[in-house]
């Protein structure tokens, strides 16, 4: 074996290149000894070429001997496969193939003593066999493989399911979605006059039918203002890693400093167009309720969010209000009491909404009405001290709501809408009559089993929405102590009316100082002590501006630390150049907190719910469990560079 082996390495090729160029050399000077050595080439040459052909068949002799002893191998049997067959050693060298096998995997060559993870995608041969079967694209080819293991080696079989597969590609890439798109505000066009309102919905439709007509698309005008697309799946992957810039096209049209905007819900990978279109309804509803301009799309029951970074359009018109003032009155008349619940750590504006809405309930309708509050944790004391200086008690602890609960309950949640963010989650679950009064961007894990869900993303407080519900509900039992607490409310979520005021929201606060409310006393319940001040303060001096925003982190622990550090990121939105400010703080040992806030410039909102949290565009906060501040810190770097890339940020 050993002069086999000799004689078949490539030094007799180099011999023989050696003596070629001797006798290349010596031809001049002496012609015998130049064509001796040069039968001496030629003779090295044969030599090399016989004893490669006896090393072949010499290693045929032994792998056919090394098949023969792997028991459950029946090589000629396995040459009538009509698939490609190959068998690998323990070590997963190639010992011998069938003739397909050659053909196609191989370009017709032999593939002795390869290894076999050349032709498994670089799996090795145990991995593979340890499986039921995968898929290998080999070649341009689709295959399917199955390996199985036998004494000493593994035999692998490959289908060939180019066929199918392709066709399997071809029917996911023309796979239908629908999509269904509303105007956000035609309203407000409208009120501009017919004329103009014509001209701008024409424009509109022009752009969304060469938005289709170029992603060949099928287009259609549906009742109501609304318009349906379908895609073909290979043209929708497209617009989404394209973030679908119809958004940016429909903002261009533009009247009176007004752009037009756009919601659009999509269902994705539906089984059919009727289950697509439901959810694309699902979606567009939810792109409604996190205040419009955006694509939401619904794929296997979860939610993708493209754009949203624009604030909400206002709704003028008050005829939901008034079809919701009813639905609420019904379900309250047919309840034997009713609570009324906020989030946990409430301010001002939960407090202010269920103070506003407590007594008319009690009055109005003749109803128990308590409100489910913990009152050791709240950013709202100076309100609830007021409160309960009434005649008539108002607050009852959630322990004490647990107890009294019956089937006919009425439970009203106000300023949220996410089950987990409310003061009893266990007083909810056991309600089960809901009504969810809120104004805060719609987030997936909302409540679904509401009776009445009054979700209205472009008010600006759930103190508004309340104050407008009680036009119609039971505007002569508003009295002073109620119109202060609403007034209060929607002075904490505007600032004072600076962001996120809309007509209706002077509307509202307009009825409230009709009602009695004092100015004078809504500022004092926003009184904080000098203590307070000082740590405020402490925080804002150690903030840093980074690309437009401002970030302070804090490790100090002081009374009331979460109004300090929501005062703290309201006072650094004072700071010039800054769009919004995000201050990172924590409450115990495993909670890390974020509180955000921006002019709207910057939507926090989607940032926060970047890191699991959530809220609305200008103020929105986040609690992340088992991390450190610092680690905090980074992950909300991250995250505003995920959601607003630095030229996004720029001044």
């Amino acid at each position: 074996m050993k002069r086999i082996v000799w004689t078949s390495t490539p030094l007799y090729l180099i011999l023989s290149v050696l003596l070629a160029c001797g006798a290349v050399v010596l031809f001049p000077y002496n012609y015998i000894l130049g064509m001796i050595q040069a039968v001496f080439a030629v003779a090295s040459v044969f030599i090399y070429i016989f004893s490669r052909r006896r090393l072949k068949r010499y290693l045929d002799r032994t792998i056919a001997g090394v098949i023969t002893n792997i028991s459950g191998i029946n090589t000629t049997y396995l040459e009538r496969f009509k698939m490609p067959v190959v068998v690998a050693g323990k070590f997963g060298d190639i010992v011998w193939s069938n003739l397909r096998f050659k053909k196609q995997l191989c370009q017709g060559r032999n593939p002795i003593n390869e290894n076999i993870g050349v032709y498994l995608g670089s799996r090795q041969i145990d991995e593979a066999a340890d499986t039921e079967g995968f898929d290998l694209d080999f070649d341009g080819n689709h295959y399917t493989v199955f390996c199985t293991s036998v004494d000493d080696g593994f035999i692998c079989f490959y289908f060939d399911n180019t066929y199918y597969k392709d066709i399997a590609k071809k029917y996911n890439e023309e796979r239908k979605s629908v999509a269904i798109i509303v105007c956000d505000n035609r309203e407000g066009f409208t009120n501009d006059g017919e004329e103009e309102n014509g001209r701008l919905m024409v424009e509109l439709e022009e752009k969304l039918l060469r938005f289709s007509e170029e992603n060949k698309a099928f287009f259609k005008t549906l009742p109501s203002n609304r318009y349906m697309i379908i895609f073909d799946k290979i043209h929708l992957d497209k617009l989404i890693s394209n973030k679908f810039p119809i958004l940016n096209d429909i903002r261009s049209i533009t009247y009176n400093n007004r752009s037009a905007t756009i919601s659009m819900g999509i269902g994705v990978n539906c089984s059919n167009l009727v289950e697509s279109e439901i959810c694309a309804r699902k979606a567009l509803d939810m792109a409604l309720g996190r205040g419009g301009d955006q694509v939401v799309i619904m794929r296997d029951g979860e939610y993708e969010f493209i754009g949203g970074v624009s604030a909400g359009i206002e709704r003028m018109s008050k005829v939901r209000t008034r079809v919701v003032s009813t639905s609420i009155s019904r379900v309250i008349s047919e309840s034997d009491r009713v609570y009324i619940m906020g989030h946990r750590f409430s301010d001002l504006d939960c407090v202010g909404a269920a103070v506003g809405l407590q007594p008319v309930v009690r009055q109005a309708f003749k109803k128990y009405c308590r409100i489910v509050i913990d009152k050791e944790n709240t950013m709202a004391k100076q309100l609830i001290d007021l409160a309960e200086s009434s005649e008539e008690p108002m607050f009852i602890t959630p322990e004490e709501a647990l107890r009294s609960v019956s089937s006919k309950t009425l439970l009203i949640i106000v300023d949220t809408h996410i089950p987990s963010y409310v003061e009893s989650p266990e007083l909810l679950e056991k309600c089960d009559n809901v009504v969810v009064i809120d104004h805060h961007r719609k987030m997936v894990n909302y409540i679904k089993d509401a009776i009445v869900f009054y979700h209205e993303p472009t008010a600006s407080s759930a103190s508004e929405m309340v104050a407008e519900l009680l036009t119609y509900i039971g505007e002569n039992y508003v009295s002073r102590l109620q119109a202060d607490a609403l007034l209060s409310g929607i002075m904490l979520d505007t600032k004072s009316f600076v962001v996120r005021t809309g007509v209706r929201t002077f509307e509202a606060a307009a009825f409230l100082r009709k009602k009695g409310a004092d100015t004078v006393e809504t500022k004092n319940l926003f009184a904080s002590t000098l203590e307070t001040h000082k740590e405020k303060y402490k925080i804002v001096s150690e903030a840093e501006i980074i690309n437009n925003c401002a970030i302070a982190v804090t490790e100090q622990n002081c009374e009331n630390l979460r109004l300090v550090c929501a005062q703290a990121a309201d006072e650094l939105l004072t700071v010039e150049g800054v769009s919004a400010s995000f201050v990172v703080f924590r409450t115990d040992s495993d909670t890390v907190n974020i509180s955000s806030r921006s002019f709207g410039k910057l939507n926090v909102q989607l940032v926060m719910e970047a890191l699991g949290g959530g809220g609305h565009q200008n103020m929105a906060a986040v609690q992340i469990k088992g991390e450190t501040v610092e680690e905090v810190r980074q992950q909300l770097l991250t995250a505003l560079n995920n959601v607003y890339p630095l030229e996004n940020r720029k001044e």
